[in-house]
């Protein structure tokens, strides 16, 4: 387990250190009454083609909501009930929830990639410098996921934590 940890965070570190680029996601957390409408907005700048809204729930991996290859291009991923999203231009990628509910309480991750051309290998890029358990635990699942679909040869991701009361 330590070892993998280890290893985990020199992939990390490596791949954050080589990172020129940023994506960010505004606001970066929400805390909100049920009802209420919700639009949450990713901006990259690594001019990616493709981007991808993710949920990650207590226990769970993450769950893609929606995904897009292009401008104007979007397409429902695992658990898209309950969201909308647009992709005006490359740069930005838009998720809604038009009336939030308490079973939308989670962790909402965006990410962008170069390419979805199947390879081997996976590196994960991460704008932060510093690490913490929360990110370690995260990366060792998106290790997981992503080595099993193996869509993408790096990743950048950006949270954005909401609660519904």
């Amino acid at each position: 387990m330590g070892t993998r940890l280890l290893c985990w965070v020199v992939l990390c570190l490596l791949g954050a250190g080589t990172a020129d680029a940023d994506i960010t996601q505004t606001p970066k957390s929400q805390v909100l009454k049920t009802g209420k409408h919700v639009k949450i907005e990713c901006l990259q700048d690594m001019n990616h083609n493709n981007m991808f809204w993710y949920r990650q729930d207590p226990g769970l991996g993450l769950r893609l909501l929606y995904y897009s290859y292009g401008v104007r291009s979007t397409e429902k991923g695992e658990v898209p009930d309950g969201y909308n999203v647009t992709r005006p231009c490359t740069e930005d990628f838009l998720l809604t929830l038009e009336s939030a509910t308490p079973s939308q309480t989670s962790v909402y991750f965006c990410a962008s990639s170069l390419s979805t051309v199947l390879h081997g290998g996976f590196l994960f890029a991460h704008k932060d410098k510093g690490v913490t358990t929360q990110y370690l635990e995260l990366s060792d699942t998106l290790g997981r996921f992503f080595n099993h679909w193996e869509p993408w040869s790096s990743e950048h991701l950006q949270q954005y934590d909401l609660s519904l009361c």
